[in-house]
């Protein structure tokens, strides 16, 4: 029996993006158990991924080295017997969980000084693997063996009696299809798209859909100013747990979101999505599902890829008119 402990990203939508590697290292080690360490924030999404045996919290922040507490919880994951760890996060701090844990085979690419804490370092060639999840992918194969393509979408599993709970938790009885926009984005400003913006759209679109805010306490407030600006909404930024805004995602007949985590929850859930984009880049991290869409005005500045315009006019974004999203979801529909 092959059991491997993958080291997760800390983001949400990264970690959709690995889905693809773990069905790979089934496919490789029939009878895999296969682990995941990640924050506890994103381990309701990976329980929603059929491939994952368990799940294993940690409480360290983005950035936080506490090498104490890493070696601690290290050593209690030696009693586990993993054969292999996959690190996914490119940083020292993240190969020392396994290092501690006497895994005897460490596998991840080369970066930050950690070329003695992993013993199967991979070189990682960008220009021929240009997605991310491409490159966490290609850490199923062996060293040098080529990437099995076509990399397959990431897909969750969602459970109807679950969906139909959340619904009546939150007091929401839609009687016409679902709109769900996604006004977050926990990289920065540079990538959410303005209140006002938001607004329009979902006076735009309330004669056909109920609409609905979907986001985390961090986006509550935008959620009140889009709802304050005269968008016909519901807000729900908040109120629910990033399990509970998985259930509402994959009841939506539309997502319109900016590029975030919830972004890529929604591809892997299937849904009609229009994706926004600004600072970043689809070239990286796509939507990836065949009923998303991608909007972006390829600026000579972007993407920029920083938190905050730096040229401070955010032309990316404030360009991209309501109008144009209302003709994008209108090639959506069947």
């Amino acid at each position: 029996m092959y059991k491997i402990l993958v080291v997760a990203p800390s983001w949400v939508g990264d970690a959709v993006l690995a889905q693809p590697l773990f069905r790979r290292l089934h496919q490789r080690h029939p009878g895999l158990i296969l682990d995941i360490l990640a924050p506890s924030w994103s381990a309701p999404l990976l329980r929603r991924m059929p491939e994952v045996h368990e799940v294993i919290h940690h409480s360290f922040g983005h950035g936080e080295l506490k090498v104490t507490e890493r070696y601690r919880l290290g050593r209690k994951l030696a009693r586990a017997g993993y054969q292999q760890a996959i690190v996914l996060p490119n940083s020292l701090k993240a190969a020392l969980v396994p290092l501690f844990a006497g895994i005897p085979l460490r596998t991840g690419f080369v970066g930050e000084l950690r070329r003695g804490v992993l013993n199967d370092s991979r070189r990682l060639f960008k220009e021929r693997f240009p997605l991310m999840v491409e490159r966490f992918a290609l850490l199923a194969e062996r060293p040098g063996a080529p990437l099995e393509r076509p990399v397959p979408f990431p897909c969750l599993a969602v459970d109807d009696a679950t969906r139909r709970a959340t619904l009546a938790r939150l007091g929401l009885e839609p009687r016409r299809p679902v709109a769900a926009l996604c006004p977050g984005a926990e990289y920065g400003p540079a990538k959410r798209w303005p209140v006002s913006h938001f607004a329009e759209l979902a006076g735009k679109l309330a004669p056909e859909f109920e609409v609905w805010l979907i986001g985390s306490s961090k986006d509550r407030a935008i959620g009140e100013e889009i709802r304050a600006a005269g968008g016909a909404c519901i807000n729900l930024c908040g109120r629910t747990s990033l399990d509970e805004a998985i259930d509402l995602l994959s009841g939506a007949a539309l997502v319109v979101t900016n590029d975030s985590g919830l972004m890529h929850v929604a591809a892997a859930l299937g849904r009609p999505l229009v994706a926004l984009y600004g600072s970043s880049s689809p070239g990286f991290t796509p939507p990836l599902s065949q009923h998303a869409r991608v909007l972006k005005l390829d600026l000579p500045c972007s993407p920029c890829f920083q938190r905050e315009c730096p040229l401070g006019h955010f032309k990316c974004m404030i360009d991209l008119t309501p109008d144009q999203v209302m003709a994008m979801v209108a090639g959506l529909r069947p």
